[in-house]
């Protein structure tokens, strides 16, 4: 469900001052400004920084081991991504999940996913079929150890791999710009452990539409799918 697949580096640039990196403007280099926005949006991701919850610059700061300013422009672009907000008297909050957020999501991804499995069915090689196949044999290994932060990488390269084998640019960069929208609830999806196994067997009903290269099967099987999802995030949220 996430298009990319590539897990962020978390691997933190030495800061021990608490500044290091800075300049004389008070404007973080680009690593640092990186390092803060993706190991934040990560926690937020995994629910390590929970919905909801009120987040210090100060502590933020303290706990990545780096300097105020780059937390600060992480925080500014995390909150033009939609996953933090700024309240009064509050200060900056991770922003909850709404059902009416849910539903939206929903309705968009199963016009766009549904024709882009049309497209893929149409379109995809042998090599595609088979690297979706290996993505389910290996989401069926992480499902067996519930891990469910693998599963998550696992879902995000098997849509992002339906989403190159459609070959329409536009339709993918919708889904990518879709899909980093809903990393945090496909998170909140999986913490349910009746539901790994069902995303798995979902994915391979996918798989096998696309080998047969058949769109009506293929798009009926990635609208089931996107139902489940929001048929279980709805009784998680």
């Amino acid at each position: 469900m996430m298009p990319s697949g590539r897990a962020p580096d978390l691997t933190l640039p030495d800061a021990s001052d608490g500044r290091a990196g800075e300049n004389r403007e008070g404007t973080a280099p680009r690593s640092l400004r990186d390092e803060a926005y993706e190991t934040i949006k990560r926690r937020i991701i995994m629910c390590a920084f929970r919905p909801g919850e009120a987040l210090s610059e100060a502590a933020v700061s303290a706990s990545l081991g780096l300097g105020r300013t780059p937390v600060r422009q992480a925080f500014d672009r995390l909150m033009r991504d939609g996953l933090v907000e700024v309240l009064p008297r509050k200060g900056i909050i991770v922003r909850p999940i709404s059902h009416d957020e849910v539903r939206d999501m929903v309705d968009v991804r199963l016009v766009n996913e549904g024709f882009c499995a049309r497209l893929a069915a149409e379109r995809a090689t042998p090599r595609v079929i088979a690297a979706l196949a290996d993505n389910v044999r290996q989401g069926g290994e992480a499902a067996t150890a519930r891990d469910i932060e693998m599963l998550m990488r696992l879902d995000a390269a098997f849509h992002a791999t339906i989403s190159a084998a459609a070959r329409n640019q536009v339709l993918g960069e919708i889904l990518r710009t879709l899909h980093e929208h809903a990393q945090r609830v496909w998170f909140v999806s999986l913490r349910a452990p009746e539901h790994h196994r069902r995303v798995v067997d979902e994915h391979a009903s996918i798989v096998d539409a696309l080998r047969a290269g058949d769109a009506d099967a293929a798009e009926a099987a990635t609208r089931a799918h996107i139902l489940s999802f929001a048929e279980n995030l709805t009784r998680q949220l």
